[in-house]
C-alpha cells in the first residue's frame, strides 16, 4: 500500500523514496503475475517484464502472444545487460 499511495507515504516521513513505486517485489510468482496483469490493465504505463532476478545470469522472458514492442523492450534490456562486459559476469560466476 505504502509504495503506491502518496497519501500513505506522507505518514512515514522517514521513507527515502519519493512518488509512487516503479518496481514491486512480490512473494511468489502467482502474486507477481496477478499484480503485473492488474497494473497492465489499470495503469496508463509501459509494462516491461517479466524479468527473472537473483540468478547468476540475467533472463528476460517473452510470451507467444507478446507484441513486437514487448519483444523490442526485452531485447533492449538484454543488450544493456550484455554491455556490462564479460568481466562483470566472470565476477558473478566466481563469487557463487
Amino acid at each position: 500500500d505504502t509504495a503506491l499511495d502518496t497519501m500513505v507515504q506522507q505518514e512515514y516521513p522517514f521513507l527515502e523514496f519519493e512518488g509512487p513505486a516503479n518496481v514491486l517485489v512480490c512473494p511468489n510468482l502467482a502474486a507477481a503475475n496477478i499484480a503485473y496483469k492488474l497494473l497492465e490493465q489499470l495503469a496508463d504505463a509501459e509494462m516491461i517484464g517479466p524479468i527473472l532476478e537473483g540468478i547468476t545470469f540475467p533472463v528476460q522472458i517473452v510470451a507467444r502472444n507478446d507484441e513486437v514492442r514487448d519483444i523490442v523492450n526485452m531485447a533492449t534490456l538484454c543488450v544493456a545487460e550484455a554491455c556490462r562486459g564479460d568481466s562483470y559476469w566472470e565476477t558473478l560466476r566466481s563469487s557463487s
